[in-house]
């Protein structure tokens, strides 16, 4: 079958008023993703000609965050379908398949998308297809009538329909795929005598009907369609997306001993028989092989973990922790742009920045690598092996050789060799009687003021 071009217009343009925000709605996050990214994600997997996202006038941020992708500036908030004429001019002479949908629609699914442009193709022919929907309350949304042929007849809106109108549960979710030889004709047509005086993309369909073209509807869950105009609605999306995060991460083989507290990011990548505590969060860009143990309570960001390690609870990973097999990172263990080697073990109270630390060292509790001067980053190198007392503190840049030993409450400042001692501390001294000598003197005076 000859390839048939397929382009997919994204609207983004809306201000989002009820967000109160200073940030343009398609940015704010979800999954630790802005909301247009999950909508391009989708798109991207249908492997499309060309994508085009509108925005408004300003929305340089926007234009920013889907780059390489072009955008197109709908000057005035006047309506979805005076949004899609705004992309005309960069989808000039295209006569292949055209699939619309919106910026802060994050959870629509690759799926969905390919079953729009299915049924735009199938034998029927049909000019439009509408993304319909059966929520629990249909509520105020548009109804989607069919003829007796299964074909969208017309979109009614919620205020304009009947009673046998109203009781349709098959909703409009606003997408729609177009057969682009017809599409700009007919969204061309669309006129705004209605109480807003705004174009609506939904009259379509009225105007393809009268022309004598065919219409049709393709389903999709409800929770797919779910959009975002307010806080709340985004905090909404957000739960839905990470119970399908958490689903996905459960059916390719890790355990979670509390789902319902475990966040995840659009990218987190978890290998078989991995088990996260209760109320760990993922933040983007960690990868997890097999059988790592993450206790409950840590936070890791753009953090690699090999096998068989165990980290937490109470651990910070940080952008640039590397985590070899079987190593072991405690509680209350920063790491940040670090190299923990295998079987490598940071048990407690430590922070280890710009580091490697060599296989099967041993960091003792209250370790520090002074990594930062007050004006630059050095590096912290601990050989194979080595053994780094509690309480002490690495002055980087510094080496300390494989094998090594560093005596507790040491401040190391200069190399020291493998298989060497270094203990930097002050002399103890001991001055007998002196205490009870102190103690003595303080209650005499206490008993002079009294």
């Amino acid at each position: 079958m000859a390839h048939r071009p397929l382009a997919c217009v994204i609207l983004a343009a809306g201000k989002g008023t009820r967000m109160k925000s200073d940030m343009p709605k398609v940015l704010h996050r979800v999954a630790g993703r802005p909301m247009v990214g999950h909508v391009l994600a989708a798109v991207k997997a249908l492997d499309p000609d060309h994508v085009v996202v509108v925005v408004g006038p300003g929305m340089d941020s926007v234009a920013a965050a889907v780059a390489p992708y072009p955008t197109a500036v709908q000057q005035e908030q006047r309506g979805t379908a005076d949004a899609v004429r705004a992309a005309f001019g960069l989808l000039e002479g295209f006569t292949g398949d055209v699939v619309v949908l919106y910026g802060d629609t994050p959870l629509v699914t690759p799926d969905t998308l390919r079953a729009m442009v299915t049924a735009r193709r199938q034998a029927s022919d049909p000019a439009v297809v509408v993304l319909g929907m059966r929520p629990e309350d249909p509520g105020a949304y548009g109804r989607l009538i069919l003829n007796a042929r299964g074909g969208l007849e017309k979109i009614v809106e919620y205020l304009d329909a009947s009673a046998d109108e109203r009781a349709v549960t098959l909703c409009n979710a606003g997408l729609m795929a177009f057969d682009g030889a017809r599409m700009f004709d007919l969204i061309g047509r669309v006129g705004n005598q209605n109480a807003k005086s705004e174009f609506y993309l939904t009259d379509v369909v009225q105007i393809a009907r009268v022309s004598g073209m065919a219409c049709a509807v393709v389903e999709a869950a409800p929770a797919e369609v779910v959009g975002v105009n307010s806080r709340a609605e985004l905090a909404e999306v957000e739960r839905l997306m990470q119970r399908r995060l958490r689903k996905a991460a459960m059916d390719n083989g890790a355990t979670l001993c509390d789902p319902d507290s475990t966040l995840f990011s659009h990218d987190t990548r978890l290998g078989r028989d991995v088990i996260v505590g209760a109320h760990v969060v993922f933040a983007p860009g960690v990868t997890v092989a097999d059988g790592v143990e993450i206790k409950p309570f840590c936070h890791l960001e753009q953090t690699r973990i090999d096998s068989g390690a165990v980290i937490g609870p109470y651990a910070r990973l940080r952008p640039g922790a590397d985590i070899g097999p079987d190593a072991h990172i405690g509680n209350f263990v920063e790491i940040k742009n670090a190299v923990v080697e295998s079987g490598a073990k940071v048990n407690h109270l430590t922070y280890i920045g710009d580091a490697r630390i060599g296989a099967k060292a041993n960091i003792g509790a209250g370790t520090i690598t002074c990594n930062y001067d007050g004006f630059s980053k050095s590096h912290t190198d601990i050989g194979a092996g080595a053994f780094i007392g509690s309480n002490s503190s690495l002055v980087a840049p510094v080496s300390i050789g494989d094998g090594a030993i560093v005596g507790a409450g040491s401040v190391v400042t200069s190399a020291v060799e493998a298989d060497a001692l270094v203990v930097s501390r002050a002399q103890q001294k001991a001055y007998v009687g002196w205490a009870k000598r102190f103690r003595e003197r303080k209650q005499a005076e206490k008993a002079n003021k009294a």
